[in-house]
């Protein structure tokens, strides 16, 4: 008897076991789940979601290039045995949807056919736009009819020691691979050669191999935070990558020198590198196309085209499309109200020839523009709002520089009341009716940290000296 009795409890918690088992499957299809169904949520982890929300904006880069492959070709050999055919490989992220790619300089360095290979395993071409050796970065065009997926970026100012990072490339030509690790460590600066230096780099733990070089370096919500760079040889597990606030900073500075070389406005935009940090003009050349249409620094550019723009890079990409003698359609913000003007941009590759001539025969000085990153951190130590200037690099004996004793390594802010934040700005002022005469002009600069002030006893000049 007692055994039955055991027997119909054992029957009874099978039953009640098979109940609510039951009860859960009916409670996940009333809703509308399924055992495997959540399954899937637990595999779909961020990483896979955030390798996922990236991959169609990286591409694959490959090419070949030449090489001197003997001794005798490094002392300028040139018959057949001194040189070699090398394969190179690397990786780039999409930041336009008309095709513009950022990579490393050293994976398209001295490659004569630049081959690149979408996401969707299209293969075509691409040509070098701009770099800068020194950060290793490049700008590279590719050839498409159709749009292409953009990069999401993330910032780098608030990395964390520790935090999960995702790392996709071409290594070893398996395109697309994705490695995992963490950041291990900020503020690295490692040293390559004269040419070339990398600083304040992120150290990390993920993979990173021949071929990831120029791909990117994403937080665990698949936002771009650094551009993957280099490797310490014979080591595991470090790596280093270039962070994106930096990598969008150069790389603007990049583009914006580009369109300065080839196009001609009279105007020069201030703004962040994140998308709503906006555009603003900081400052207009006397007497430029710019200035012709009533542009007036403080507008701030809200649309080139029909390209919104909510970024210094959004601008100077905006840009590369702008030829010169082509209308460049501006929407701006000014006061509250919209305006919608149209500037003609002219060529500017005779006018930087001209303008350096007249410089050094009516003021007697050789000068570049200041770097913005530099004049940032000039602006920081200071406590001064300039927005730009020009390196002095040399003086004229003799010349209304040197009578007033500007030297090489000042830094000149403005003339005239007008700021000289470029060559372009400096042509302006020296077309102006008002400089031609002849004037005792106020000049300001930087030296050594400071301000200074003096006057310039200009020469009167024939009209249309400049041409822009």
């Amino acid at each position: 008897m007692r055994l039955n009795k055991q027997a119909s409890r054992a029957a009874f918690c099978l039953m009640t076991a098979a109940a609510f088992v039951g009860t859960l499957v009916m409670a996940e299809t009333s809703a509308g789940q399924s055992p495997s169904r959540r399954v899937s949520d637990i595999r779909e982890t961020p990483t896979v979601l955030a390798i996922r929300r990236v991959s169609p904006a990286v591409v694959n880069i490959h090419g070949q290039k030449t090489v001197r492959s003997t001794a005798a070709g490094m002392a300028g050999a040139e018959g057949p045995e001194s040189f070699r055919q090398v394969n190179g490989m690397g990786t780039g992220v999409v930041i336009d949807p008309r095709g513009y790619v950022i990579t490393n300089y050293h994976v398209v360095e001295d490659v004569d056919d630049i081959q690149v290979t979408l996401a969707s395993g299209e293969t075509t071409t691409a040509e070098l736009v701009s770099a800068r050796i020194r950060n290793d970065l490049a700008l590279i065009k590719v050839n498409v009819r159709d749009p292409l997926p953009t990069i999401p970026r993330g910032t780098s100012s608030d990395l964390m020691i520790g935090e999960s990072v995702i790392a996709i490339g071409n290594a070893y030509g398996y395109v697309h691979t994705s490695t995992q690790g963490i950041i291990s460590a900020l503020h690295r600066d490692v040293p390559v050669n004269d040419t070339q230096e990398y600083r304040d780099l992120i150290q990390i733990s993920a993979g990173i191999n021949p071929g990831n070089s120029g791909g990117p370096l994403l937080n665990i919500t698949g936002e771009m935070i650094g551009v993957n760079v280099a490797v310490r040889v014979g080591a595991q597990q470090i790596a280093f990558a270039i962070p994106i606030d930096q990598v969008i900073e150069v790389v603007t500075e990049m583009i914006e020198q580009h369109n300065e070389s080839r196009l001609s406005t009279g105007l020069r935009a201030s703004g962040g590198p994140r998308d709503g940090d906006g555009v603003t003009i900081a400052n207009v050349s006397a007497s430029s196309p710019a200035a012709r249409e009533g542009l007036k620094p403080g507008d701030r550019v809200v649309r080139v085209g029909s390209q919104p723009i909510n970024s210094r890079l959004d601008f100077a990409l905006a840009m590369l499309d702008s030829n010169p003698g082509s209308p460049l359609e501006l929407g701006i913000e000014r006061s509250g109200k919209r305006i919608d003007l149209a500037v003609v941009g002219e060529g500017a590759t005779s006018n930087n020839q001209s303008v350096a001539e007249l410089a050094w025969n009516v003021l007697g000085i050789q000068a570049k523009p200041v770097a913005d990153a530099t004049m940032r951190r000039l602006n920081q130590r200071m406590k001064t709002p300039y927005r730009g200037g020009l390196y002095i690099t040399r003086v004229r004996p003799g010349s209304a520089a040197d009578h007033q004793g500007i030297a090489a390594g000042d830094v000149l802010l403005g003339i005239h009341g007008w700021q000289t934040s470029s060559m372009n700005d400096l042509a302006g002022i020296l077309e102006h009716p008002d400089m031609q005469r002849g004037p005792r002009a106020k000049f300001y600069l930087v030296r050594k940290e400071q301000t200074l002030f003096g006057h310039l006893q200009l020469a009167a000049q024939p009209t249309a000296t400049v041409r822009h």
